[in-house]
């Protein structure tokens, strides 16, 4: 084996590396059933998600959210509201932000694109057992929720 695979062979056992691609490929290919259909980007569809649930959130919330950069969020939130999908509402709580929730057109839209990613969804777990699956739901839950309080620590991974 030469040195050429045995760094690719270590770097797909790391495991951000193996969440990340995973990731990618699972959002591509549900991004490429709404894209076509709606026009909307990962980022954009993204930030509809949140609002569809939540309702109503500022940009720093949805950036937390959905763990996305600042900047992504902002474009997206921009697009989003140029095409008449989000509305954007002072925030009586803090005049620095605004309230951002989806318009009618955008809860519309939010209803379509929801059948589909679940369908995607579905398609991509049917590898899996029920068990299997709710499994790897709480297993990619531990894992978060070890990240997020490591990232808060700001320190090492520890054993536990």
């Amino acid at each position: 084996m030469g040195e050429r695979e045995t760094s690719l062979g270590r770097l797909a056992d790391f495991l951000p590396y193996q969440l990340s691609i995973t990731s990618n490929a699972v959002s591509s290919l549900i991004a490429g059933r709404y894209r076509a259909r709606f026009g909307l980007k990962i980022t954009e569809w993204r930030v509809m998600a949140v609002l569809g649930d939540v309702g109503a959130a500022t940009q720093r919330e949805l950036a937390e959210a959905t763990l996305m950069d600042k900047v992504a969020v902002n474009r997206a939130c921009k697009v989003l509201e140029d095409r008449g999908l989000l509305a954007r509402q002072p925030n009586t709580l803090d005049g620095r932000s605004h309230m951002l929730t989806l318009t009618d057109e955008g809860k519309a839209i939010h209803g379509e694109v929801m059948p589909l990613a679940r369908e995607s969804e579905a398609e991509i777990f049917a590898v899996l057992s029920e068990e299997d699956q709710v499994q790897f739901r709480a297993l990619l839950l531990r894992l978060l929720d070890r990240a997020t309080v490591q990232a808060k620590r700001k320190g090492p991974a520890t054993r536990s």
